[in-house]
């Protein structure tokens, strides 16, 4: 009896890589706060009109979570990924998270890119130190999710003493109350974190007024970066700049000081990247 044979081709195509990529902007968080200041700020801004901003639109974290691990795959659409990584939440979302990078991860820093923002090392504000405690807490999430740039966000960092212990099984809350360190800048004790999203980020106000908003923010990060490292300005003074610090190959920012300027550019990049046609072989 004749042994059927099969014809095998080799079409050069990497299953690992993913050529559909489109103008996406992907938004991974189960905070609606920190979502609805992403999705507004890029809504806001007329260089990505043409492009598609996806959310979860979910209203508990439960409901988050499952949204982002049923639509884990839907990421290898976008040209950027934006990922929270604060301490609160990571454990419920480490398993959505490890799909996502291991489907995105052959296109990384080439046709997509990641962002992370979080909350930065527990022992931040302690012993006063800068760069210690922040290098080895970078290094981490390079392994995990490569990122092109990290955000540290002031209001998501709160003191071991400010944060509620909360089962893994119970219904997680995330809270909207001002870091305590923070509170002083703020005329009332009772102002919570989704208005002082909603202040700075002043999408319904003409221009000047964005503006002086966005440099009050910056003056309120510059006081109490000098308040917590005295006399060690050129340490942290790149913070505030649009290119951010560097340390070695840790990459870091202050959120949201110049978010929309990098996701435009790491979307005009990886978009870039996608049109550069493979060398061909000599003959």
């Amino acid at each position: 009896m004749d042994e059927e044979r099969y014809a095998i081709t080799d079409t050069k195509q990497d299953i690992l890589s993913h050529d559909q990529r489109r103008d996406h902007i992907h938004v991974l968080t189960v905070d609606p706060t920190l979502g609805e200041d992403i999705r507004e700020r890029i809504g806001a801004d007329k260089r990505f009109k043409r492009c598609t901003l996806i959310c979860p639109r979910a209203n508990t974290v439960r409901e988050g979570v499952e949204e982002i691990e049923r639509t884990a795959q839907e990421t290898t659409s976008s040209r950027v990924i934006i990922f929270d990584v604060r301490r609160l939440t990571m454990p419920k979302l480490r398993r959505a998270y490890n799909a996502i990078v291991g489907y995105n991860r052959k296109d990384f820093n080439k046709t997509c890119f990641s962002i992370c923002i979080g909350d930065g090392p527990l022992t931040l504000f302690k012993n006063g130190q800068f760069a210690n405690p922040f290098v080895p807490h970078l290094s981490a999430h390079r392994v995990d999710f490569h990122p092109a740039v990290f955000f540290f966000d002031p209001f998501l960092h709160y003191e071991p003493d400010e944060t509620l212990l909360q089962s893994i099984d119970e219904e997680f809350i995330i809270p909207h109350t001002i870091p305590k360190r923070l509170v002083p800048y703020f005329k009332s004790d009772e102002t919570t974190v989704p208005t002082i999203r909603h202040f700075f980020r002043a999408v319904d106000k003409d221009d000047p007024t964005r503006k002086a908003r966005r440099n009050m923010l910056r003056h309120v990060y510059k006081k109490r970066l000098a308040e917590l490292f005295p006399g060690r300005e050129d340490e942290y003074k790149d913070l505030l700049t649009r290119e951010g610090i560097r340390w070695a190959s840790e990459r870091m920012n202050l959120y949201p000081l110049y978010f929309e300027d990098w996701v435009y550019d790491l979307l005009r990049r990886a978009r870039q990247n996608a049109d550069v046609k493979p060398p061909t072989a000599a003959t």
